[in-house]
C-alpha cells in the first residue's frame, strides 16, 4: 500500500508490517515484565550508550567514561568540541519531555540547545546549499535552502495528521528529515533525536532504547538504507532498516533480563524498581523464570541484608523496602 499524495512517498511491505508484530509483541513484553520502568543505573546507562552511539556516528571520540564523567558533572580532557558535544547532548536528552514532536518551533528549539556552541546558526534552518559528500563524490544534494521551510512544515503536517502508526511515521519523519538536510550540521544526530522523542511519546520506555547504539554498530547499512531511499524515491528501505534496528535493539533489552541469574542481582534490580511494599507475588511478575522457592529465599536474603523489612504470615506476608 501505498500512502496519498499528500503525504511522503512509501510502501508498506510484507517485510514492514512483520516487523511492526514483532515490535509490538517486544514491547508487550517489556511492559509485562516491568523493564518499561528501569532503574534509575540502567536508565543512565542506557542514556549514556544513546549519547555516546550517536555522537559517535557523527566521529565524537569520547568515551563511554569520559561522557559518564560528565554526566556526573567531572572534569574531563579531551577535544573541546566533542566535550561540547555531549554537554549539549546531556542538555537536549534531559529536556526530551519539554520537546513537542508535532512542533516545528520545538524542532529548532532543540538543535539550538543540540549545536550551541558548534555552529553559528544553531537553532535554525540553513540558508544555503548543500550536498552529501561520498569521498570525493556528492552522494546526495539537498534542496534548495529556500525550499526548506515549506517541506520541513509539511513534514511535521504529515506527523501531526497522518493516521500512520507512531513506528512507521517515527522512520518516515527520520529519512525525509534527513533527506531534506534542514540544517548546515547536526542533521543526524537531529534524525535519531527526535525519532526517539516520536516513538516515546506512543510508547514512553523508548525513552531509555538505545537504538542509537544498533545504528553505531551497523553504520554500512544505515547510509545504505538512506542511498536506496533516496535511488527509489520512497523511505521503504530505511523504514525496513530502522525497524530491524528497533527490533533487535529489544530483542538485546529482553536478554538483559534473562541474564540477571544470581540472588545479588536479582535483589539489586528489584530494590531499585518496586513499590515501598509488595509481595512475593509481585517479585515474581518481574523474575518469571524463577520458581516460587527461589522467590522465597530471595526475599529471605533480602531481608538479612537489611533491604527489606517482613511483615505478616503466610498469604498475608508483605515486605518493606527500607528508605
Amino acid at each position: 500500500m501505498i500512502v496519498s499524495e499528500m503525504n511522503p512517498p512509501y510502501q508498506v511491505t510484507p517485510e514492514i508490517l512483520k516487523l511492526v508484530v514483532s515490535i509490538s509483541e517486544k514491547i508487550g513484553q517489556i511492559n509485562a515484565r516491568f523493564l518499561d520502568r528501569p532503574s534509575p543505573k540502567l536508565r543512565k546507562e542506557n542514556r549514556i550508550k544513546t549519547i555516546h552511539s550517536s555522537l559517535g556516528i557523527e566521529g565524537n571520540t569520547l568515551t563511554e567514561e569520559q561522557i559518564t564523567a560528565l554526566l556526573d558533572n567531572k572534569r574531563v580532557i579531551g577535544p573541546e568540541k566533542d566535550v561540547t558535544e555531549v554537554l549539549n547532548a546531556i542538555q537536549v536528552y534531559n529536556q526530551l519531555h519539554d520537546f513537542n514532536s508535532h512542533s516545528s518551533d520545538s524542532f529548532l528549539a532543540a538543535h539550538q540547545i543540540l549545536m550551541q556552541g558548534l555552529v553559528a546558526d544553531n537553532g535554525k534552518y540553513r540558508q544555503k546549499g548543500v550536498g552529501i559528500m561520498a569521498g570525493d563524490k556528492i552522494a546526495h544534494m539537498a534542496p534548495p535552502a529556500e525550499n526548506v521551510p515549506y517541506l520541513m512544515n509539511d513534514l511535521f503536517a504529515y506527523l501531526k495528521s497522518s493516521q500512520e502508526i507512531a513506528l512507521i511515521k517515527s522512520c518516515v519523519f527520520h529519512y525525509e528529515m534527513e533527506f531534506i538536510h534542514p540544517f548546515i550540521d547536526g542533521n543526524g544526530r537531529m534524525g535519531r533525536l527526535w525519532q526517539t522523542l516520536i516513538l516515546m511519546n506512543e510508547h514512553p520506555v523508548f525513552e531509555f532504547i538505545p537504538f542509537e547504539n544498533m545504528i553505531n554498530k551497523t553504520q554500512q547499512e544505515y547510509y545504505k538504507a538512506l542511498a536506496l531511499s533516496d535511488k527509489s524515491g520512497y523511505s521503504t528501505p530505511f523504514i525496513c532498516y530502522m525497524l530491524q534496528t528497533i527490533n533487535d535493539t529489544l530483542s538485546t533489552m529482553l536478554d538483559f533480563k534473562s541474564r540477571i541469574f544470581t540472588t545479588s542481582d536479582r535483589l539489586a534490580y528489584y530494590t531499585e524498581i518496586s513499590a515501598d511494599i509488595f509481595s512475593r507475588k509481585d517479585y515474581m511478575v518481574v523474575f518469571k523464570e524463577i520458581s516460587t522457592a527461589t522467590a522465597s529465599r530471595d526475599l529471605k536474603e533480602g531481608v538479612s541484608r537489611g533491604l527489606f523489612i517482613k511483615e505478616g504470615d503466610k498469604t498475608k506476608t508483605v515486605y518493606k523496602k527500607v528508605k
